[in-house]
């Protein structure tokens, strides 16, 4: 998978630019402030449909705009596409060949980047929710009905839950336990399922970047006791629900946390090993989903000199370099461009939004 061309207009301080990055990697070089992450939140825009670094979508906006745009032509293993990406009036239009669809997920469907950033660390120390997002994505791309089950888990956890809110009999809620299950139990399938294939590849990358910390292992919690199916489980909570007023067990409470040999539990871990940990598995998934779909995502790497000290940005960028894949690069100062090939390699001077091919 790889961006041909990509152009943005009013996201953060960038009014316009319009690029060509490279097939392999591009690096974004200027000062803090300049306006190198807005770059790569447009790209990471078009994949997920919001920013890494803000919930508030119309901060990504240009103070003194009415809207953003974002364009890409991407060439995939289904061939080329054009994709396009707006927010104005308080929603966004997503377009796919210049045809406008009704579902931003069509969009989202069309391209995959994964992203790794300052914040990237809370998939480790982070609340539930971030490691379930980070599962749930990967499924969006590699299982055809996870929009449709996803959909149906999510109606009937609000049903239930309004259910419980209002004090009902129990016996209404049994139709929509038995909904909640049936979609729930495929969810927990894909997802373990999902975390199995994933740790071969993590322990490969872990073994590149943490071979202090000994072998990793993935402990997946499902969200509901182990020893009953769901809907047993749901039954059996109905009476604490409806004094609490929502669902308690379920997909929605499931997690997953790593552990290593030397070192069992997260709080094990320094703040650098954390964003070393969650790289691993951003890189991870990264090679399971070239596994699964026979292509690579996009990889984007904010600041990453700040992130990585030398030694591990050499291991990083002598990984990414071996697979192909197109990687974007943010940073204050040039990286070491020892083993960059000329032709998959170039660079841009970002200056006060400017954005500039050397």
């Amino acid at each position: 998978m790889e961006i041909l061309e990509l152009r943005l207009a009013n996201v953060r301080n960038v009014e316009f630019a319009e690029l060509m990055p490279a097939p392999g990697i591009s690096e974004f070089v200027g000062e803090n402030g300049a306006g190198k992450t807005s770059v790569l939140e447009s790209v990471f825009m078009l994949s997920h449909g919001r920013s890494f670094r803000s919930v508030k979508r119309e901060s990504l906006i240009q103070f003194g705009a009415d809207s953003l745009d974002v364009f890409a032509r991407l060439r995939g293993a289904a061939g080329e596409r054009r994709l396009g990406l707006s927010r104005r009036r308080g929603d966004w239009a997503a377009r796919v060949d210049g045809r406008e669809v009704a579902s931003l997920a069509e969009l989202l469907g069309e391209i995959a980047v994964v992203c790794f950033e300052p914040g990237s660390h809370a998939l480790i120390s982070g609340a539930s929710e971030e490691r379930r997002h980070f599962v749930d994505w990967a499924l969006f791309h590699v299982e055809p009905e996870y929009m449709e089950v996803s959909r149906r888990y999510r109606r009937a956890l609000k049903q239930r839950n309004t259910l419980l809110r209002s004090g009902r009999a129990v016996a209404e809620l049994e139709s929509w336990d038995v909904e909640l299950a049936r979609s729930g139990v495929l969810l927990d399938n894909w997802r373990d399922r999902y975390l199995r294939e994933l740790l071969p590849e993590l322990q490969q990358l872990c073994l590149l970047l943490l071979p202090e910390l000994g072998a990793p292992d993935l402990r997946y919690s499902r969200g509901w006791l182990p020893e009953l199916d769901l809907l047993d489980a749901l039954r059996e909570r109905r009476i604490r629900d409806l004094e609490r007023g929502h669902t308690s067990t379920g997909p929605h409470r499931a997690d997953w946390k790593i552990g290593f040999e030397l070192a069992p539990e997260r709080e094990h871990l320094s703040r650098g090993q954390e964003k070393l940990c969650a790289l691993a598995f951003l890189l991870a998934q990264a090679a399971l989903f070239s596994r699964q779909r026979g292509e690579w995502p996009v990889l984007c790497l904010d600041d990453l000199a700040s992130e990585l000290d030398a030694g591990h940005q050499r291991r990083v960028l002598s990984w990414l370099l071996q697979t192909g894949a197109q990687v974007m690069i943010t940073g204050t100062a040039a990286l070491d461009q020892n083993g960059f090939e000329a032709s998959s390699y170039q660079m841009f001077h970002v200056e006060r939004g400017r954005v500039l091919a050397y």
